[in-house]
């Protein structure tokens, strides 16, 4: 090999770093990332969030899977064992992350006509990357409020609920030398990818990507997946249904999943997830259980006093203002993911109570 072709990966690489650099500071940093007080996890789809983690986050998602292939003209049966493993980092600023992915299995196949077998074992991913929110609808917490009057208007479809958040990925993958499920392929490849996120309402949350995988490579990869996840009554159960579909040279495919989660803390969310793919060059039938678990050393910043906007410290002064307020034995919350729930029908009536006695209680000079 000659040193000009040995420089090309290194030079490629730098490029990619220069382009990403200038790109992530040339967005202005006026958008905030909708940091959440529980965690906000990618599993058990394959669909990435638009959301940042938050500034300060480490998250770990892992989960261990299994997959039956058959494929119908190389006539085998394959048994894949596996584990994969994301890491996701919140840093610099808000609406930033660092993502590590990877996937790492182990294929025992039967080639039926000849009764033999086979073994491989590799990455069937690995990637480094950096999501950046370029757009959220929610950032202005004045124009999100949930209405007081109407509990209606918090939990019906909102056409405004459809404009989603907006994020783009870009990432490298990497291969260990000559891996048998890339044969050819060269040691570094590219991704790039655009995610979006709608709230449909107060329990349906829409997931959108679209990626453009193996750049650089003879067969570079097109996919897209759109995720619908629905938090259940209790909203620490959440179930999804996902459908991806791939398009290369290599690979093509349409594959269907579905599963729930469960919230058991503020910081840890456990899953399960079963799916298979409409075609049989292979047929695949899927499923996998894991967890997800994040270190929060989110703070939020201060804001120095010139800095705020005025008329954010209330109205007329009310009678009881100044009377120190007993501490209520409340209830933890619930640990609703992503999702705000709005008040209930019990809470709009309560506030409206209060409000009606507040205007008598005010001072009128």
């Amino acid at each position: 090999m000659s040193k000009q072709s040995a420089k090309t990966p290194i030079l490629m690489i730098k490029s990619a770093q220069n382009i990403l650099i200038l790109a992530l500071f040339a967005f202005p940093f006026l958008i905030s990332a909708q940091y959440t007080e529980v965690i906000n996890s990618n599993r058990p789809g394959l669909s990435v969030s638009a959301y940042a983690v938050g500034k300060g986050v480490i998250q770990a998602e892992l989960g261990l899977l299994y997959e039956q292939q058959d494929h119908s003209l190389l006539q085998t049966e394959s048994d894949i064992l596996g584990a994969d493993l994301a890491l996701r980092y919140g840093f610099l600023f808000e609406n930033l992350e660092l993502i590590y992915e990877g996937t790492f299995v182990k294929q025992d196949r039967i080639f039926l006509p000849f009764n033999t077998e086979d073994s491989r074992t590799d990455f069937l991913r690995n990637r480094l990357g950096f999501k950046y929110l370029l757009f959220d609808p929610f950032k202005d917490p004045d124009k999100n409020k949930p209405n007081l009057y109407s509990w209606r208007a918090n939990n019906v479809f909102q056409l405004k609920n459809l404009i989603p958040a907006i994020s783009v990925y870009g990432g490298v993958n990497y291969l260990f030398g000559d891996n048998p499920f890339y044969a050819g392929d060269p040691e570094l490849s590219y991704r790039a990818m655009v995610a979006t996120q709608s709230k449909v309402n107060s329990r349906l949350v829409l997931i959108t990507n679209i990626a453009y995988d193996r750049i650089s490579t003879d067969d570079p990869e097109l996919s897209y997946t759109v995720s619908l996840s629905h938090a259940l009554a209790n909203p620490r159960w959440s179930v999804f249904i996902e459908n991806q579909g791939i398009k290369s040279d290599r690979y093509a495919d349409q594959l269907l999943r579905g599963g729930v989660a469960h919230l058991f803390s503020e910081n840890f969310q456990a899953d399960l997830y079963l799916g298979a793919s409409f075609k049989n060059t292979p047929s695949r039938i899927f499923g996998g259980l894991g967890m997800s678990y994040r270190i929060d050393g989110h703070k939020d910043e201060v804001k120095a006093i010139e800095d705020q906007d005025a008329g954010q410290n209330g109205g007329l002064i009310k009678r009881n203002a100044m009377k120190g307020k007993g501490r209520k034995k409340g209830k933890k919350g619930s640990g609703a993911e992503d999702i705000d729930l709005g008040p209930t029908k019990k809470q709009l009536r309560q506030l409206k109570k209060k409000q009606k006695k507040a205007k008598k209680d005010e001072i009128d000079f």
